[in-house]
């Protein structure tokens, strides 16, 4: 079955990409496990070796225009086969690359990083774990497999959130993330069931080439063999009409919300912060909470063929952007402004695709993992030498003049993430506000906003390290100091509370150097990319065409002013509430407490899903489960149970031995059938 993939060299690869992680993971954890360096010498090797094969699939394929693909079964009967297969395009191959690269850098700074931890071994069993999951996912064929080894990133991600499970928060915050996403996975599930029964396959494929027009999308012939059930209908075509299209594409939106931390499944990213620092850059940067964005433009055609649809993830990507931009503006944590500015990043990206930009959106993604995986890296420099998250603390501690390297490379990341040139971030958001400009006034005005707040509350943080006064720890409107970090305490822990170093090792530079460089340069490849996985690689008429309207609307000369103006209104804004000498070390937010506390609050979302779940999931739902399953299930089983006994004493009752009752009750009985055959 397996000799299906070794048919072509490129097939071949992939194939190693993707099994390697896996006996990574079983080796580790079945045979290695308390052997730590073995661990991460065999996790190291399974991890060095897709991301050089990535390298060279994606240079070797580069102008690559008709998909790779092979399939072959992991179930199969007389009637039902579920097919497991590779399918390698632009995207996949673009996808792939990112993932194996960043997964790749995370496991050599987590050699510094981690090192004496207790849970060592186990920590690079789940970091292999989560690539296997990852890199299928992104190669997958068919949806079924893609949405199986979505959930298994989901599961590897509570693991690694989870991690520290010593840490109440910690246990706490990777059952949140599990819990929240799977109200998005719901729909996502639904979405594919409508899209299997009115299309007969889930093959991406057939999904991404519809053949129809007039508002129906005709797909076909239909191949028959995803749950291969012989209907009759091969080598017909199968239609969905606008309405199926847009309801199925709506539910498949919600898996996009729910792993991508769109309103108002938003709230779970931030708390995913309580895993060890490494875990934050690699679920942040191109993998876990990216796997939502390339969900949707994985199936970009499909999603494109409802203006609806489109419309509704427009909306949704501009109030995540726009929202999780004000929870940043007063946050202390370093993690946190990252976890905040992913979620809004992410939102760029749905308004990029959802406004027809599937280019921008790709582009944004791409260049957005490599500079937030060097942000949250750099952060966890600072976290590892002062074991506090806390950024004026670490500002008041020297950190910036003790880390030069890391601060540098930091004020790198917030230079990309504020959009300006020559950094990358500079370049995907420009294509951003392209489309948005094409799209409409509004929405345009959003983006524009949203750049001036992601670079007020990136520099604000850049600031405050940079420049230490001395006088805002412990004030502010998060009054109580924050605790110290789970690295710190979980290391004191395993070593009996012995002196912490208050340093970082140079394994942990390498990273950042790699990374800081990319976000230099990778910028200046847009016209490259664009080339590789734009418009004539969309496949489908509805796509090409939405996107051609958005690439193509005209010329807006005025908005490179207008984009750099904004995010250097933000800058200067930082620099004089944060930055100059003299500065009142107040931010504009704390002029109004009642607008401060409520973005402090996560506009009430969290309180919101608490009483969503009090009083809907546990006060409705589980309640009647519970009696349910008490009276009807139980007490069915109860009362089958109570009348064998009373049955059986009953019959004890009948065979007595004692003549007199035996004929008395003979009596009896011949008298009832004696009467019901008179009165019948």
């Amino acid at each position: 079955m397996l000799s299906e993939f070794f048919v072509d060299t490129n097939i071949a690869l992939t194939f190693i990409c993707v099994a390697l992680p896996v006996i990574s993971f079983g080796l580790i954890m079945l045979v290695f496990r308390y052997w730590p360096k073995v661990s991460l010498a065999v996790s190291l090797i399974c991890s060095t070796v897709p991301m050089i094969l990535s390298v060279y699939l994606l240079a070797a394929n580069w102008g690559l225009s008709v998909p790779l693909e092979a399939t072959t079964y992991w179930l199969f009967s007389a009637h039902v086969k579920v097919p497991f297969g590779l399918y390698l395009d632009p995207l996949s191959l673009l996808m792939l690359c990112i993932v194996c690269i960043v997964s790749w850098l995370i496991q050599v700074y987590s050699i510094g990083y981690m090192r004496g931890d207790p849970g060592f071994s186990r920590y690079y069993a789940c970091l292999s774990l989560f690539a296997w999951a990852m890199i299928t996912m992104v190669v997958s064929n068919n949806m079924l497999q893609f949405y199986i080894f979505w959930e298994l990133v989901g599961l590897a991600s509570y693991l690694l959130i989870g991690f520290w499970y010593q840490k109440p928060e910690a246990a706490v915050a990777g059952k949140k993330a599990f819990v929240v996403t799977r109200f998005g996975d719901i729909g996502f599930f639904l979405g594919l069931i409508i899209l299997f029964l009115h299309v007969g396959n889930l093959y991406i494929g057939q999904i991404i080439t519809p053949l129809g027009a007039d508002g129906h999308l005709v797909f076909g012939p239909w191949f028959g063999d995803l749950f291969g059930f012989e209907l009759g209908l091969a080598g017909t075509l199968n239609v969905m009409t606008p309405t199926l299209v847009t309801i199925s594409s709506l539910l498949i939106f919600c898996g996009v919300m729910g792993k991508s931390a769109q309103f108002p499944l938003l709230t779970w990213l931030p708390d995913a912060m309580e895993g060890p620092t490494p875990v934050s850059a690699l679920l942040h940067s191109a993998t876990m909470v990216a796997a939502g964005v390339y969900l949707f433009a994985r199936i970009f055609p499909f999603f494109a063929a409802s203006e609806t649809t489109m419309l509704v993830a427009l909306a949704i990507g501009t109030v995540t952007m726009l929202m999780s931009s004000t929870m940043a503006l007063n946050a202390r944590d370093l993690k946190q402004v990252w976890a905040y500015s992913t979620v809004s990043q992410l939102g760029f990206m749905v308004m990029a695709l959802a406004a027809g930009g599937y280019f921008s959106g790709v582009f944004h993604l791409t260049t957005h993992a490599g500079f937030k995986a060097m942000l949250f890296l750099s952060s966890g420099v600072f976290i590892h030498a002062f074991h506090s998250n806390d950024m004026f603390e670490i500002s008041a501690g020297g950190g910036a003049r003790k880390n030069w390297l890391p601060m540098i490379t930091m004020s790198v990341g917030a230079l990309a993430l504020a959009g300006i040139f020559p950094f990358s971030g500079f370049f995907s958001k420009e294509a951003i506000m392209k489309v948005l400009a094409d799209k409409g006034l509004v929405w345009l005005i959003a983006g524009l906003l949203g750049a001036f707040l992601t670079a007020y509350y990136s520099f604000r943080l850049i600031f405050i390290m940079w420049f230490p006064r001395g006088d805002r720890i412990g004030t502010g409107a998060h009054e109580a100091p924050l605790d110290a970090d789970d690295q710190g305490q979980i290391e004191d822990a395993a070593h009996g509370g012995h002196e912490k170093h208050h340093g970082h090792e140079w394994v942990m530079e390498i990273p950042l150097i790699i990374l800081a460089l990319a976000t230099i340069g990778l910028g200046f490849f847009e016209g490259a990319i664009h080339h590789f996985i734009g418009d004539s690689h969309v496949p489908g008429h509805a796509a090409a065409a939405a996107h051609g309207a958005a690439a193509h609307g005209g010329s807006h000369a005025w908005l490179l002013y207008a984009a750099l103006g904004s995010a250097l209104a933000g800058i200067l804004l930082a620099y004089w509430e944060w930055g100059r000498p003299g500065a009142r070390r107040k931010g504009f937010i704390e002029y109004l407490p009642a607008v401060a506390n409520f973005f402090d609050k996560r506009w009430y979302l969290d309180h919101f899903w608490r009483g969503v779940l009090d009083r809907l999931i546990y006060g409705v739902f589980s309640r009647f489960f519970t009696l349910n399953d008490r009276r009807i299930i139980d007490g069915g089983v109860d009362a089958v149970s109570q009348g064998t006994i009373g049955g059986g004493w009953l019959l004890s009752r009948m065979q007595s031995a004692q003549l007199q009752k035996n004929l008395m009750l003979a009596f009896v009985v011949m008298a009832g059938l004696g009467l019901i055959l008179v009165f019948a």
